[in-house]
């Protein structure tokens, strides 16, 4: 039996924080998720691998005692013994020292290795501190992952949607200002326990579509806004789009290409506090007209005569 290294399948160091590989593993378990690889064996065989890993390290004390038994593989292959509150004793056929009771198929599932099954669970006491905990101890269900698409327009007012998860559909709402990547945990809407245990949590990740529009930063939107050259010099009222319809804006009388304006409270709502936005920044982009008739071309040398002197008594 093999020397199974939790640290590389979950591909972190064993100075990781318990942090780093919860995330760590919600990344693995999502790329190789079965309902993504759908009959590929070797993608359901490394999940089944990214699970058991994550089921030591993501618990601190069977992390401790994992860490003992790295220390000490070697003497335990060659002695065939086992480990109890870190003493070597030599003694054929144990486990780690009186630690889980009965089958771990029966606690963790049939799916995991020997290698867990022997050191975390196989019979004569298992991994832990002395007391045995019985075939019926509680153990918490996996947690699922799980994406939703909304758009921009959805992220601003709040939605939902209905997703079908373990054969279950859940409806999924978001508040207002949700942000693209933000994770939502639904409790308890994981995988089923074991035991008697508490079910896995759901987690959502919201993917925030792209706008033709708008480009959000944080709680703040950015847009640009096409200008004709006249407006721009004289000044004057115009309208400008905004994710809850059109808002007039004013226009200064020489208003120059690429200028921004700054609309307070006409951003993203914060999330948590939709009585509360960000900004809308309005660029501007000024168009030169095209294909001008006779009379415009006569006007428009007129004013640069008309500018050329004056700039030339500057």
């Amino acid at each position: 039996m093999d020397y199974k290294d939790y640290y590389k399948i979950l591909g972190v160091e064993k100075s990781a924080s318990q942090a780093e590989i919860k995330k760590a593993y919600r990344a693995l378990a999502k790329k190789y998720h079965p309902d993504k690889t759908k009959g590929d064996k070797a993608a359901e065989e490394k999940f089944k691998d990214i699970s058991e890993a994550y089921e030591v390290l993501g618990d601190e004390e069977k992390r401790k005692q994992y860490d003992q038994l790295g220390a000490n593989w070697r003497q335990f292959q060659q002695g065939g013994g086992s480990y109890g509150g870190g003493q070597y004793r030599g003694q054929p056929g144990g486990g780690f020292g009186g630690g889980f009771g009965g089958d771990a198929g029966d606690m963790f599932g049939s799916d995991f290795s020997e290698f867990f099954q022997q050191f975390f669970g196989g019979g004569g006491g298992g991994f832990g501190g002395g007391q045995r905990a019985g075939r019926g101890r509680a153990h918490k269900g996996q947690d699922y992952q799980a994406e939703m698409e909304i758009s921009l327009q959805e992220a601003y007012h709040g939605t939902s949607r209905l997703l079908n998860v373990n054969n279950q559909q859940l409806r999924i709402t978001t508040k207002p200002g949700v942000a693209h990547g933000q994770t939502l945990r639904i409790k308890g809407k994981g995988g089923p326990a074991v035991g008697g245990g508490e079910s896995g949590d759901l987690f959502i990740n919201v993917l925030v579509q792209p706008h033709p529009d708008f480009e959000r930063k944080g709680d703040d939107l950015y847009t640009s806004l096409p200008l004709d050259i006249y407006s721009a010099i004289l000044g004057g009222d115009t309208h400008v789009k905004t994710l809850t319809g059109q808002l007039k804006l004013k226009i200064p009388a020489g208003t120059q290409n690429d200028k921004t304006l700054r609309l307070r409270g006409k951003g993203m709502p914060h999330y948590g506090k939709p009585d509360q936005h960000g900004d809308l920044y309005v660029k501007i982009n000024i168009k030169l007209p095209t294909q001008l008739t006779d009379e415009e071309t006569e006007l428009m040398k007129k004013l640069r005569d008309l500018y050329q002197k004056k700039a030339a008594h500057v």
